[in-house]
């Protein structure tokens, strides 16, 4: 566990909440990522709201939660650059969609869409909603532009069903936070150049 509290401490980590029923498991990542030394900013949608209290997390977070766009209207600016990292939890079909086709109408979608640290999704859903042909272009789409996607979990679903679709436990979601960390570590600073065919360039000043 060590390790772990050595890969979070003093990072600038903003957890954004989403309205799906698992939203209230967000509280044990907040909790958990503030005791192992990360500074946790947490953005709540109105539908996040009806599933857990602003100040539960406010509690755990230490920090106000944020909630309004209008309230700050340079916040998203402010937080989008001095993210490490975003994780949504739990990324909901709405959101996924959202942040997949650009549309920033309140203060977490219009945060994502400011800012150039890494994204992690983590999705919880009902098996249906995740296997939907949408979502799953929607995600494809996502993952190409960059953003990390965590796989859900298979087990018994808040319809009463079983199937694909659970929230990943706190273990999953905050081992996979730091290889995220890691990984955007290990790239910071490199310089990729990324071609589409043949390129044609001296070796040096003597070689072709």
């Amino acid at each position: 566990m060590a390790k772990l509290e050595l890969k979070l401490k003093g990072r600038r980590i903003i957890v954004g909440i989403t309205g799906g029923i698992a939203a209230y498991k967000a509280a044990g990542i907040v909790s958990k990522l503030v005791q192992r030394g990360a500074e946790v900013r947490v953005i709540m949608t109105a539908a996040a709201r009806r599933f857990i209290t602003p100040l539960t997390l406010q509690t755990l977070s230490r920090n106000p939660v944020l909630t309004d766009l209008w309230s700050e209207p340079l916040a998203h600016i402010e937080l989008a650059r001095e993210a490490d990292l975003f994780v949504i939890v739990p990324a909901t079909l709405n959101i996924v969609g959202k942040v997949a086709h650009g549309i920033a109408d309140d203060l977490l979608t219009t945060t994502i869409s400011a800012t150039r640290a890494p994204v992690l999704l983590c999705p919880a859903m009902d098996s249906q909603m995740f296997e939907n042909p949408i979502f799953q272009e929607n995600r494809r789409k996502l993952e190409g532009l960059g953003y990390r996607f965590l796989e859900p979990e298979f087990g018994r679903l808040a319809s009463g069903r079983t199937g694909i679709g659970r929230l990943p436990s706190e273990e999953k979601i905050l081992r996979a936070i730091e290889e995220v960390l890691m990984e955007s570590d290990l790239l910071r600073g490199v310089k990729l150049l990324v071609t589409a065919g043949p390129t044609r360039e001296r070796l040096d000043p003597m070689r072709c």
